[in-house]
This record gives structure tokens, C-alpha cells and sequence, in this order.
């Protein structure tokens, strides 16, 4: 479904040109991305969305029923319902299950305690829902921390060591950082326990205009946070990457702030471990900023640098991306959320495309190939770990792919999907499986040592599944 008007569409369309090489065609097109212009307009595109999906009761929790009985992957379906690949089904939670009153949900991250119980925290519209990943895939629901100001959909989260660092697009929401080893005090007569977004917060970073942020990046290397995407997107800032010093984390503070790009959307922060020896032990930013790779060497947060910035053949909304190694730091895999919805470059038929670049050289990163996935949506959040990208593709839900040939084959010839599991029935008899439409699965979080893959949906709520494949 397509909800742009006339002129927006034109809008869009005309921010879509970037060119090869860091050049951007034309400067007055450029400044719809700098200035946040562009995300704020997706955003309204998405609410639009969402508020139609509303209106026919998709987020009525209540439709939604339980299911605790594991439900292998077979003939290509789990639990009757749900269309898989290689992916088994062990537990679904709605949004309700897990204490929403909205029915709404984003993004996730999880969080292992030092005596190995994992834990999962489902971001929704009216708060953070804490959950415990038992041996059998079943979530422990224990509680939850509220929103801080009034409800949004848009809730991103991160982990750095034991504390949960949560950043929302409501207005004087700020930056909450909760201490995850609170969870371990929670009595059986306790649960579920509705934490206070006072008393119970080890702090709240207001180090941000208006309280607004669209994302939040953590490093944990070097233990600070990064609130991407502030509002208002003139600040001093310019919606950039804005720190947060977490090394005592009851009381975070703000070392400076990397505005020479404008909004970014995504970034990844890590010490630089890679092949540039130029850069060997400095602090580096891989930023996704809606029509360009922006690489920043931030090691004096006080002054930053644009290291390179770099566009691409069918840029329309640099949405997110992720190394493929963390040690050899040589390639990195991309998405760009609307390229597939205004049907540009290699999503021109609506089939997400996964863009791989070459980063051996941070001055000049080379985008070498790309992977096309076999059914129709729209990409939206992915991370790698042990050679394979663990994606959420919206109506398309969790798709996994083997990515460890790249370093060989950087044309993307050897990517292979290797596993899915589709959370969103709704679109399966579409012409090509599939909607270009902003429903199904925002984020998964599948790092736990268990193996147990916690997938959440805007829609339904928490699907726990596990990888069966060799």
C-alpha cells in the first residue's frame, strides 16, 4: 500500500538522486536529509500506516491467543500458521501477555546476567517489557518500565554491560538507564512489577533537545551511549551523533555531539581493529544517514571528523547496517528501508535488497554487490553474528542469511537465505507473498548462547524461535 501524497511522493522522489563516490547530486536536495526533513516525513508516512491498521483492530492483543506448545517448522509451516524455513516456533506472547496496554510494539535487545539467565526486553508503545528466555523458549514475563512522558511507538534499546540504555521519539522522554540486575531481586510473588521512572532509574540522561531521540547505538568497548536522530533536528547537534559518557552510569553526561553530517538515523561504534592502519586503535562510527555511508573518527568527541562519506546507486533511505566482523572489520552489510517501498535501483521490484560494502579502506569504501531477498517487503533492522545476518524485514519477519562468504566473494553471489520464520500471515496470499507496507516484525535479538531467537512485531507481540539448520 502506498499512503504518500501527490506532493510528498514528488518531495521524496526528488531527495532520492545521490551519486557514487561521496558526491551528492544536488545541494537543495540534500537538505531535505540533513535537516531530518526526510525521516520526519517517513514518519508520517508510517503513522498513517499504522493508524490504518489500527482502525481495523490489528493491534487488539486480544486476538492474538497464547501459544506455549513448540511447534517444529515442518512442510514449511509452524503452529499452522506461520510460514518458515529451517526456523522452529516455541512460544508466542502478545503485546497484552507482556503487560501493553497499546498493543504496540518496536524494537528489542537482550541481556544475559553474570550468572548466564537471559532476559529479554521488548520495547512497546508504553514502555519496556521485561521478560526471562527459559531452557524451553518460553518467556518468564516479570515487568516493566513505563514510558516517560506519554506513549510512542518508536522505542529503541540497547544493552551496555547490565544496564538497559532507552530512548524514545516522545517528546521529554529523554534517555532512561535502567539497571537490568534489578530483574534478579523480583519475587514470585512480586511479578509482574511496574518499575518507577523515578525511583527505580539509575538515571535519566537530559542531555537532549526537547527529550526526543530516534535511536540509541552503544559502545561497549569503550562504554558510552550515542542518542542518534534528536529532535528538533536544527539543534546545535543538527540531529547527529550525540554522546553519552556512561562510565558512571547514575550519572551520564555529554562529552560533544558530531553534527557535520546532519540526521543520522543508525549508527556502530567500535574501536578499529581493521586493515586501515591509519586509524588502528582509534574510535570509529560507521553512520547510516539516510542517503549516505558516513564513516566519523569521534576518539575527541569534542572534534569530530568526517572520515568519508559515501553514496550510492538507488539511495532513497539509508536506513541501518552492521560489520560482518568485529575483529577484521573489512566489510559491512546495509539496508535502505525505502528503496523497495519507491521501487529505485535494485529494489525497483520490490524484493529487499541487502547492500554490501568493502570498508578495508575508510577513506574509500567501495559498495561491491548486494543480496535480493525472495519475497516481497520492506528491510528495516539487522545485526551479524558468526557469519550470518539475522534481518527483520517487516511483513517478511526474521530472515537469516550466510553471509561468511563475502570476504571471498564480495559480490554477494554466495549470500544465502538459510532460514526464515514469516510473523505475519496477513500478506501470504498478496500476488508475491509479500506487502511493501510497515507491518510484521521491527527487530529480533538473537545473540543469547541459548540459541533462542526473540522476534517482536509491531502487531501481535514476542515470537521466541530457534534456528534448526546445520
Amino acid at each position: 500500500m502506498k499512503f504518500l501524497s501527490v506532493a510528498a511522493t514528488a518531495l521524496l522522489a526528488a531527495a532520492l538522486d545521490s551519486a557514487l563516490g561521496g558526491e551528492i547530486a544536488n545541494p537543495a536536495r540534500q537538505e531535505n536529509y540533513d535537516s531530518g526533513e526526510m525521516h520526519m516525513m517517513i514518519m508520517g508516512n508510517k503513522r498513517h500506516s499504522f493508524d490504518i491498521h489500527r482502525e481495523t483492530g490489528a493491534y487488539n492483543s486480544s486476538a492474538y491467543p497464547k501459544i506455549t506448545k513448540y511447534s517444529p517448522c515442518v512442510d514449511g509451516m509452524a503452529a499452522g500458521q506461520f510460514r518458515c524455513k529451517n526456523v522452529d516456533l516455541a512460544y508466542f506472547a502478545s503485546h497484552a501477555d507482556l503487560g501493553s496496554i497499546t498493543g504496540e510494539g518496536s524494537s528489542s535487545w537482550g541481556w544475559t546476567s553474570p550468572d548466564g539467565r537471559e532476559f529479554i526486553i521488548v520495547a512497546q508503545a508504553d514502555g519496556a517489557s521485561f521478560s526471562e528466555v527459559l531452557p524451553n523458549g518460553h518467556l518468564d514475563y516479570l515487568g516493566r518500565l513505563p514510558q516517560q512522558s506519554t506513549p510512542e511507538i518508536w522505542r529503541e534499546i540497547r544493552v551496555m554491560d547490565n544496564y538497559a540504555v532507552i530512548g524514545s521519539e516522545a517528546v521529554d522522554h529523554y534517555v532512561q538507564i535502567f539497571d537490568m540486575r534489578k530483574l534478579l531481586k523480583i519475587k514470585k510473588n512480586q511479578k509482574p512489577k511496574t518499575f518507577s521512572t523515578s525511583k527505580d532509574l539509575t538515571s535519566l540522561f537530559t542531555g537532549l533537545p526537547i527529550g526526543r531521540t530516534h535511536n540509541i547505538v552503544v559502545n561497549n568497548d569503550l562504554k558510552y551511549a550515542v542518542a542518534v536522530g534528536a529532535a528538533p533536528r536544527n539543534s546545535t547537534c543538527k540531529s547527529g551523533l550525540i554522546f553519552i559518557d556512561l562510565t558512571n552510569p547514575s550519572n551520564p553526561t555529554s562529552p560533544g555531539c558530531a553534527e557535520q553530517d546532519g540526521y543520522v538515523h543508525d549508527a556502530q561504534c567500535l574501536l578499529y581493529k581493521g586493515p586501515d592502519t591509519r586509524y588502528h586503535g582509534r574510535d570509529i562510527c560507521y553512520g547510516y544517514n539516510e542517503d549516505t555511508l558516513t564513516i566519523y573518527d569521534v576518539t575527541n568527541k569534542k572534534n569530530t571528523t568526517i572520515i568519508s562519506r559515501t553514496g550510492y546507486t538507488g539511495a532513497s533511505y539509508t536506513h541501518q547496517g552492521w560489520l560482518l566482523d568485529t575483529e577484521n572489520q573489512e566489510y559491512l552489510i546495509m539496508d535502505d528501508e525505502y528503496d523497495e517501498y519507491d521501487a529505485v535501483g535494485p529494489a525497483a521490484d520490490g524484493f529487499p535488497v541487502t547492500y554490501i560494502w568493502d570498508i578495508k579502506d575508510l577513506t574509500a569504501p567501495k559498495q561491491t554487490g548486494y543480496y535480493k531477498s525472495g519475497q516481497v517487503s520492506i528491510d528495516h533492522n539487522q545485526y551479524v553474528a558468526n557469519g550470518k545476518a539475522y534481518q527483520s524485514n517487516y511483513g517478511a519477519g526474521l530472515r537469516i542469511l550466510d553471509v561468511s562468504s563475502i570476504p571471498s566473494d564480495p559480490t554477494g553471489a554466495g549470500v544465502k537465505e538459510i532460514g526464515f520464520f514469516d510473523v505475519y500471515p496477513e500478506d501470504d496470499n498478496e500476488p508475491r507473498n509479500g506487502v511493501l507496507d510497515f507491518v510484521g516484525s521491527w527487530s529480533s535479538y538473537a545473540l543469547f548462547k541459548s540459541g533462542w531467537i526473540v522476534v517482536n512485531t509491531i502487531e501481535r507481540g514476542a515470537f521466541v524461535v530457534k534456528y534448526t539448520g546445520s
